[in-house]
């Protein structure tokens, strides 16, 4: 996927406010606002304000901008990306847009974040579904073991295609073939790495995307994006719609009151009153993608792997160990470790917090996941307030 040719002597760390009291490695909780977006959201509470000054086009000119952006950081089309408030909300989506038959199976993994199990069981009642939660074989979960939890009832697996808890990266194209060869759906959660990884839909092979802003979009809370397959959109039940979804909504003067039609594309998931310049997220989110899509995400991998692989070299081993793949390909943008006994971990991770190196404590692992703004002498800190 191609990207803006930024001189490598650019100092990205600029981008972003300084942390004057703090080691930052948090960036798979919550991305720090950048500089850039800080602005944005000033100019639009500047905007609203005087509305006066601004056009009924100005309604659409940021949530087109932003879903061309993002259509371009994962090799998609505009028309196939919904703006919504989190990956939440596009799980939700798909819910309740297919046509569910009685015993109809989901599967997703055991350990996953807790959306997946938020929104799917409450359709085994609602809808006589059976979700299959599917459990490891070996140490991550893997193509294999969701493969091996097929049946010829299964008609979606929804899964992330990074693990919030390990980091481990999905063999995703390996399981979206093999849910078409039987004519299942693959939903992925790309909120830990979309932003971050070089990402091509054509390539996954998914049907839908699912993806919070404010993590490696760089946006701030409330922000995400729901992507779908085009060639499902006419497939997908109706359900209730934004206003400014309906087809012909742009213009404000000739609103369709008696036969409403959603408009022909994603948008009619767009979260309700979400889809304006005068939404001062969307402000922050247009300029944070925009960013992301400067830097590059294979500029980011590249530099997150080398950090996590120093930071694996130079763990003190009798007393931590990784909790991601050492393998950088089978890993996404950050790395897990922990303590020998999850007790210990969690001392580690509290030590931490008192030194102000913030990181995360997920499901027994101490998460550190960096970003441009960052450097080896973090890491160093990191390992020299773990090492007694």
């Amino acid at each position: 996927m191609a990207s803006t040719t930024i001189s490598p002597q650019t100092d990205w760390r600029q981008e972003w406010f300084e942390f004057e009291d703090a080691t930052y490695l948090n960036l798979a909780g919550q991305s720090p606002l950048p500089r850039v977006s800080v602005r944005a959201v000033q100019a639009a509470l500047e905007a609203k304000k005087f509305p006066h000054h601004k056009t009924d086009a100005t309604y659409f000119e940021v949530p087109n901008r932003i879903r061309e952006n993002i259509a371009k950081l994962i090799g998609g089309k505009a028309e196939e990306i919904a703006l919504t408030s989190g990956a939440s909300a596009g799980v939700a989506a798909v819910a309740h847009a297919l046509t569910w038959k009685a015993g109809d199976e989901v599967i997703t993994a055991r350990g996953e974040f807790p959306l997946q199990y938020t929104a799917w069981m409450p359709m085994e009642e609602r809808e006589g579904v059976k979700v299959a939660i599917v459990a490891p074989r070996e140490r991550f979960i893997s193509a294999d073991d969701l493969l091996a939890a097929m049946t010829p009832r299964t008609r979606l697996v929804s899964v992330s295609m990074v693990r919030y808890d390990d980091g481990s990266l999905l063999d995703a194209p390996r399981v979206a073939e093999a849910c078409h060869k039987q004519g299942a759906l693959l939903l992925l959660d790309v909120s830990q790495c979309c932003g971050a990884m070089p990402m091509d839909v054509k390539q996954l092979g998914a049907d839908f995307l699912v993806c919070a802003g404010y993590k490696w979009l760089l946006g701030p809370f409330g922000t995400g994006f729901f992507w779908i397959n085009s060639e499902h959109l006419s497939r997908v039940r109706p359900g209730p719609f934004y206003w400014m979804a309906v087809k012909g909504a742009d213009n404000f003067s000739a609103l369709n009151f008696d036969d409403p039609r959603p408009a022909p594309n994603a948008k009619r998931w767009d979260a309700p009153e979400w889809a304006s310049y005068f939404n001062f997220n969307l402000a922050a989110m247009d300029a944070s993608v925009e960013l992301v899509s400067r830097m590059g995400p294979e500029r980011v991998a590249a530099h997150n792997s080398r950090l996590i692989d120093f930071m694996y070299e130079h763990l003190p081993k009798d007393r931590c160990i990784p909790a991601s793949p050492l393998d950088a390909a089978k890993r996404g943008p950050y790395g897990c470790f922990s303590a020998r006994g999850r007790e210990k971990t969690t001392e580690l991770y509290q030590r931490l917090r008192k030194e102000n190196v913030i990181v995360s404590l997920r499901e027994g692992n101490i998460r550190v996941s960096p970003h441009l703004y960052n450097a080896e002498r973090d890491i160093d800190r990191l390992i020299r307030v773990i090492t007694p």
